[in-house]
């Protein structure tokens, strides 16, 4: 199961920026220009979102101690759905749906703000990734969460220190935090959901076996 949310969430990763400059292209007449800089797609790809995608490799679905009192639950495990051309196509339907909605929700939200598209949608973009994380983790490790916190300062860290990427008079604006949120969370909330109801039938399914 590591293996594969670690193979999936990767695929996930390069996707959805994918399908935002994909979306950047076609607004602007299909121009070639990158959505963003060399520097920040580096960043993007290892400090920023590394560190919690690898941590994923210590979750566990069920403990062992679980797994060899009910054997059922590993049976299912076993039967190698976490990783299948469903969960594949789920995958890049969850990484276009989202790298659509940033986007244009970058370009929607700051109409009037244009010059300012790559602190908008990078800033969403790596908070949807770090959610998008902790909405795949099953069982938390505490390395985990230090990955996540140590990600998200660096990136702050980042905001505040690389102006030629960034306007620090911008970014400290309350109109650019609101907005950011409200992009990630419609880009998150709905996965949110779906996430729930299925841990919530897997819980039930769970209980069945032990009774």
């Amino acid at each position: 199961m590591r293996s594969a949310a670690l193979c999936l969430f990767i695929v996930h990763r390069g996707l959805i920026v994918s399908t935002m400059q994909a979306v950047f292209s076609v607004v602007f007449y299909f121009s070639s220009v990158s959505l963003y800089p060399g520097f920040l797609m580096v960043g993007y790809g290892t400090v920023f979102t590394m560190l919690p995608v690898f941590s994923l490799v210590l979750d566990k679905d069920i403990s062992s101690v679980a797994a060899l009192r009910y054997p059922q639950l590993y049976k299912q495990m076993t039967k190698g759905r976490q990783l299948s051309y469903k969960t594949f196509y789920i995958w890049v339907g969850i990484s276009i749906y989202q790298g659509g909605v940033i986007m244009y929700g970058a370009l929607v939200l700051f109409e009037d703000q244009l010059i300012h598209i790559v602190e908008i949608s990078y800033t969403a973009l790596i908070l949807t990734e770090l959610i998008m994380v902790a909405l795949t983790v099953v069982t938390w490790h505490r390395l985990m969460i230090l990955a996540e916190l140590v990600s998200l300062l660096m990136y702050t860290a980042t905001l505040l220190i690389f102006t030629t990427y960034f306007d620090g008079d911008f970014i400290r604006h309350w109109d650019f935090w609101w907005k950011v949120t409200t992009i990630t969370l419609v880009s998150c909330l709905p996965l949110y959901i779906v996430k729930y109801m299925h841990r919530k039938w897997s819980k039930r399914q769970y209980k069945n076996i032990k009774k």
